[in-house]
């Protein structure tokens, strides 16, 4: 099965922000401490790895887009257990949560790609 890219619009501008805004909360919380800088490096990679053409990614999107839910539902998980309970941190929570509506979105969008061309064929 080949997935169609629909074109790029509003909602993947929407992710892209708030991916990077939540990536560069966690590169400013408690810098220098690795724990928060790999958690933002990781948010970029998978949105990269989402949108830019890169060969190996490509033909995995809807597994990329998966895993950049999981990381954020898990990056949110954590926060609950032992996250500081500060503005900054409300305010990022916020952020992931509507990111990861955003995704559930594109998600839902390319799997009715998905279906209607298998239904064509």
């Amino acid at each position: 099965m080949q997935t169609i890219r629909s074109p790029f619009g509003l909602l993947q501008a929407g992710i892209i922000l708030l991916t990077i805004a939540t990536a560069v909360i966690h590169f400013t919380r408690n810098f220098p401490d690795p724990m928060f800088i790999l958690n933002g490096l990781g948010y970029l990679a998978l949105v990269a790895a989402l949108y830019l053409p890169v060969p190996i990614a490509r033909d995995h999107r809807r597994t990329v887009r998966y895993l950049l839910m999981g990381y954020t539902a898990i990056t949110i998980l954590l926060w609950i257990v032992m996250g500081s309970r500060e503005p900054i941190g409300y305010i990022a929570k916020i952020i992931e949560v509507i990111l990861l509506g955003l995704l559930w979105m594109e998600a839902s969008q390319t799997r009715t790609v998905e279906f209607r061309k298998d239904q064509v064929a």
